[in-house]
């Protein structure tokens, strides 16, 4: 199997990277980066790297959930993805896309900030034209090999790195999910029978950043509530009868934390 891996240096797709490149039946995984558009002829190549694919696992994208920057935000979160999934039905090719929780916003109605929309559209876009499209919506993912991700990494490592940490008053809660599965989740419609549609990849167990610096033996006190930044989401929770059938997650909170604390110790 060929597979074609966006977003293939950044925190999720390095571990998918690494995990595909482990199995047999994988005979070459090509992995395209951000900066991929900025070079002239991009589309062409990207026509040529899905013509000799097996599957496109489209996992890159900006993650910045404040960023504010409309141009920047469409140009790599929607526009990349339009052309990608137009070439991928064009050849018969299964996609497999990284959605975001984020799609649902606070109330889990709809988007609260630009990420949310930019991953929401792209999302329906593909869903809308690809035939055989896998949208999997990942919750809020930590663990190894996110010490690149700079203020969008998570609380844990964030917290782990300075020794102390400031929370949001309120108690916010998160659906914190482990890479490990999300690595499991995203490659599960390669090797296994998936109805195209859209899914949700989580534990389906929110938490407060209070039980996640508690695990961690992490001291924290709290910031000014009007610190809180627009279209802050309080609330997420992955609903379990949205999982692929014959997946679900191995690692609850307690049990990726104690794993990840070692692994940040090290």
């Amino acid at each position: 199997m060929r597979i074609l891996l966006t977003g293939c240096q950044g925190f999720i797709g390095r571990n998918i990277s690494d995990t595909l490149m482990k199995r047999p039946d994988v005979v070459s995984v090509y992995g395209i980066e951000k900066d991929y558009m900025n070079h002239d002829g991009w589309e062409k190549a990207l026509r040529k790297a899905v013509s000799r694919c097996d599957v496109v696992l489209h996992v890159g994208a900006i993650s910045d959930t404040m960023l504010k920057d409309t141009n920047e935000m469409m140009k790599y979160n929607f526009e990349f993805s339009r052309i990608l999934f137009d070439f991928s039905e064009e050849y018969g090719k299964k996609v497999v896309y990284s959605s975001s929780a984020a799609n649902k916003g606070d109330g889990g109605q709809t988007p609260s900030n630009l990420y949310g929309w930019s991953k929401y559209i792209a999302e329906k876009y593909g869903e809308k034209s690809v035939s055989n499209f896998v949208g999997l919506r990942y919750f809020n993912v930590y663990g190894p090999g996110e010490q690149n991700k700079g203020k969008m990494a998570s609380v844990a490592f964030q917290a782990h790195r300075q020794g102390k940490f400031q929370l949001f008053e309120g108690s916010p809660k998160r659906d914190f999910v482990y890479i490990d599965d999300v690595v499991r989740a995203t490659i599960f419609p390669i090797f296994n029978k998936v109805n195209p549609g859209i899914y949700e990849v989580g534990s389906g167990d929110p938490r407060t950043f209070e039980d996640v610096l508690g695990i961690m033996s992490i001291k924290y006190t709290y910031r000014k509530q009007s610190d809180i930044p627009n279209g802050y989401q309080f609330f997420t929770k992955a609903n379990k009868n949205e999982f692929m059938d014959g997946w679900e997650p191995i690692y609850n909170i307690e049990k990726g934390l104690k794993i990840y604390k070692g692994y940040l110790e090290e």
